[in-house]
């Protein structure tokens, strides 16, 4: 006769941060205290369906299990037992997950059903209820408290954190790409509230070519013996958590950002409110391709722009990074979206992320084309600068809105009142960093756009990626406005 064990607790966690560590199908040994090793067999990825793990329990018995279901988008997997020196016969067990209503926790079931030698039933049934459910549930709540309540398996603190070498990109002097230059550097410890993440893509934007030019002084101050690391986002694992950092543990796959710079490295200690988790199915380089480029689109189109169905949108450089997520994301909004480009191949490019209408130009000259084709703008999102001043006010319909969002072509000069009068214009000159000042800010910009990337309103851009060493190379490839998409710097 087949028994059934079902059991069912809250976990003071959101469910994407319990799913992250129950989807690894080899994590057990690091936080359930009645297993002692473990190990998936062949090679395989701990999430990969099929896998075999093979553990050894505290009290020496040896299981193998096979995963059989794994499903991120209900938070699901089943299993089964495929052989065991405990007497557990036909052994299948589900864990699935739901968010609590406020978003903050998450309640986890967990059933299993098998079948036992006669006179046994008892036993094992409260060997899984208790020393497998129960304990399971109580082990996972103190290993998510993380920080510096963290122990060892063997009961012991933790030994404090040691610093890690790594590589960084540092300039010494303001100036053009080859000051970027590769150097030998520690990271450090994480501090109280940090986290110290190892590195594998690291963002590269165009403000980091400003911070570079010398253009943001305050943002990247230069002193004798003191350079400069650029860099805003990164993408990686978690090394170490710092004391009072909860709802972060070593392994974890995140991203970030924030308003100092220095990413341009290969580990980087930063502090646990820039950081976000990443969903299964975003990898590393996308992540630091989309995080701080997707927020910017996001914020542009809803807060700022409000964009909707009709909304006439010019998006310069449309075929970069930036442009290409604002032109898809509107696109689907319902906006009709003019994009200026420099060459055929962008306007290709730029057509295939719901660019409609594309100007080509390489002097900046597109007001006519705007006005020809919609009667003028109601949004303007530009990273040209002071190049494009003059042609952007004569591209906008009236009460329409110019957001300055960078200045490729040199810093814009201050616009005076009457020019924005003419035609009851509005101006601003957004940071992305005062849309994401508090971390959940940040968790809920960041979910906005992994559910756009998943559900098509954006796409993937492409991506160019260099080794962090090649940093120069990327910036001058950045300048040169040959780029199309995104540029990653992989340490």
């Amino acid at each position: 006769m087949l028994q059934k064990v079902v059991r069912s607790a809250v976990i003071d966690a959101p469910i994407e941060r319990v799913w992250a560590v129950l989807r690894d199908f080899n994590s057990h040994d690091r936080w359930h205290s009645a297993i002692a090793s473990s190990h998936i067999e062949g090679g395989e990825r701990s999430d990969q369906v099929g896998c075999v793990r093979s553990f050894t329990l505290k009290d020496g018995h040896r299981i193998r299990e096979q995963l059989l279901t794994l499903s991120d988008s209900e938070h699901k997997s089943t299993y089964c037992i495929v052989e065991a020196s405990l007497p557990l016969q036909r052994y299948v067990a589900t864990v699935s997950l739901k968010p609590v209503t406020d978003g903050n926790r998450t309640f986890w079931h967990w059933e299993s059903s098998f079948a036992t030698p006669p006179g046994m039933e008892h036993e094992l049934r409260d060997t899984v209820a208790q020393g497998v459910y129960e304990t399971g549930f109580e082990d996972l709540r103190r290993y998510l408290r993380g920080g510096a309540d963290r122990r060892a398996p063997d009961g012991h603190a933790m030994p404090a954190a040691l610093p890690v070498p790594t590589r960084r990109i540092a300039i010494e002097r303001y100036g053009g790409p080859d000051e970027l230059r590769a150097q030998d550097a520690e990271a450090a410890a994480p501090r109280a509230g940090e986290l110290r993440i190892r590195q594998r893509a690291v963002g590269v934007n165009f403000i980091d070519v400003y911070l570079r030019r010398g253009w943001i002084p305050s943002m990247l101050p230069l002193s004798a013996g003191s350079p400069g690391v650029p860099g805003m986002e990164a993408a990686g694992g978690v090394l170490d958590v710092g004391a009072q950092v909860s709802g972060f543990l070593p392994g974890d796959r995140v991203a970030y950002l924030g308003p100092v710079p220095g990413a341009y490295c290969g580990v980087r200690c930063v502090p646990a409110e820039w950081v976000v988790r990443l969903p299964a199915a975003v990898e590393d380089d996308v992540a630091a391709a989309l995080l701080l480029k997707g927020i910017t689109a996001d914020y542009l189109l809803h807060d700022l722009g409000r964009v909707q169905r009709g909304t006439r949108l010019l998006v310069h450089a449309a075929a970069g990074g930036v442009g290409l997520l604002v032109c898809a994301w509107a696109h689907r909004l319902g906006a009709v979206v003019i994009g200026t480009v420099s060459s055929e191949e962008k306007a290709r490019v730029a057509r295939e992320h719901g660019c409609e209408h594309v100007i080509v130009t390489r002097d900046y000259r597109f007001a006519d084309a705007v006005q020809r084709t919609c009667g003028g703008a109601d949004v303007v999102i530009d990273g040209l600068g002071d190049a494009a001043r003059e042609e952007n006010l004569a591209a906008l319909a009236r009460r329409g809105h110019w957001i300055s969002l960078g200045q490729a072509s040199g810093p814009l000069a201050p616009l005076a009142p009457d020019a924005l009068v003419a035609k009851s214009l509005s101006f601003s000159r957004p940071v992305v960093f005062d849309y994401v000042s508090t971390q959940a800010q940040l968790a809920e910009r960041a979910q906005r756009v992994w559910r756009a990337l998943a559900d098509g309103s954006i796409r993937q851009p492409p991506i160019e990626r260099f080794a962090l060493e090649a940093a120069a190379q990327a910036h001058a490839r950045l300048e040169s406005r040959a780029t199309i998409g995104a540029l990653v710097l992989l340490p």
